[in-house]
């Protein structure tokens, strides 16, 4: 009797065992929807791996496509979090109830405009806009390197543009929305539509422009920096430049997403996301995107962000604004 007793009693404990086992496992894997480009988000998931033991399964989509994904699966969530993609595409997920609010202790020295009020959202690094020339279509064509927005609609720049599209893509929003509070939103619909005479092609991705730059396919491409930064350091023949009228930023941001399968797993992947460690991985790892913890410094090659005009971009206002914007810009520019 005693001994069936034992036995029950043994079974019962490695059940149990073997049921918080599975479930300490099922802990370590979270599922993260990324914006960031795929191999730096690689990159740094993997660091991520290797500082907490915590495994990624990671699906890349740009900001459209991974917000349309996200409202699609809101009652059975399939991602933990959302990684990257401006931050006013975060504003868009809080506001259609897709995330849910954390509060990283390793937020609290972010500079404000970094973080939503509450805790939503919060960016873990920043880019600036830029345009990039190829410098053998310059030498070959004799075209003066734009200096200013303004200069991009000049007529030797008829059918070399390439951009993103806003409609699809977080990046060209950003250029749309910044030239909106630089100028106002008339006069910048306006020069939206000059420029449109000259581009050769809109693109659904933020970071395809920079390849048919560097490879020569188009004389000019307008995007965030990493890319471009990235390109020629490789030796691609690009200069890389940045209109005098001043230039928006990204702040690419993690949210958590509502009703998240691994909702602690997601809050270590933030915390360490915004530490020292994790900001540091973006020098390390050579994404070319500039850190955010004031502790940590941008790696080598990157200018100073003191000496890059910006325009004080404000992504709470941009995201309440982008369907109206995007639409607007459809209708002005498109048709």
């Amino acid at each position: 009797m005693k001994r069936t007793r034992s036995f029950i009693v043994m079974l019962v404990l490695a059940v149990l065992f073997a049921a918080m086992t599975a479930a300490g496992s099922a802990q370590q894997v979270i599922t993260v929807y990324t914006s960031v480009d795929e191999e730096n988000a690689a990159a740094i998931l993997k660091a991520f791996t290797e500082a907490t033991g915590i495994q990624t399964r990671m699906l890349f989509m740009s900001a459209g496509p991974a917000l349309a994904r996200l409202d699609a699966e809101k009652n059975n969530p399939v991602a933990d979090v959302w990684m990257g993609a401006p931050s006013e595409n975060h504003v868009l997920a809080k506001e259609r109830g897709l995330t849910q609010p954390y509060f990283s202790p390793n937020a609290e020295v972010l500079d404000p405009k970094f973080r939503d009020p509450d805790g939503y959202w919060t960016s873990f690094y920043m880019n600036p806009m830029a345009v990039a020339i190829n410098k053998q279509w310059q030498a070959r064509t004799r075209v003066e390197a734009p200096k200013s927005w303004r200069d991009l609609l000049k007529p030797e720049f008829r059918g070399q543009i390439q951009l993103p599209t806003p409609q699809s893509s977080g990046t060209a929003y950003n250029m749309l929305a910044s030239l909106v509070l630089a100028w106002g939103e008339d006069e910048a619909m306006a020069y939206f539509k000059g420029l449109h005479a000259n581009v050769q092609t809109y693109t659904q991705s933020g970071t395809a422009p920079s390849q048919a730059v560097a490879l020569g396919q188009t004389g000019v491409a307008i995007q965030f920096t990493p890319a471009f930064l990235k390109l020629a350091d490789e030796g691609y023949p690009i200069e890389i430049i940045f209109p005098e009228e001043g230039v928006g930023f990204e702040a690419p941001a993690v949210s958590i997403v509502a009703g998240a399968k691994n909702p602690e797993g997601a809050k270590k992947l933030v915390d360490w996301l915004l530490s020292e460690e994790g900001q540091a991985t973006l020098s390390k790892a050579k994404t070319y995107f500039f850190p955010i913890h004031p502790n940590v410094v941008a790696g080598d090659g990157l200018p100073s962000v003191s000496e890059i005009p910006l325009i004080d971009y404000d992504p709470i206002w941009a995201g309440e604004n982008r369907e109206r914007l995007v639409n607007r810009w459809i209708d002005e520019v498109l048709r």
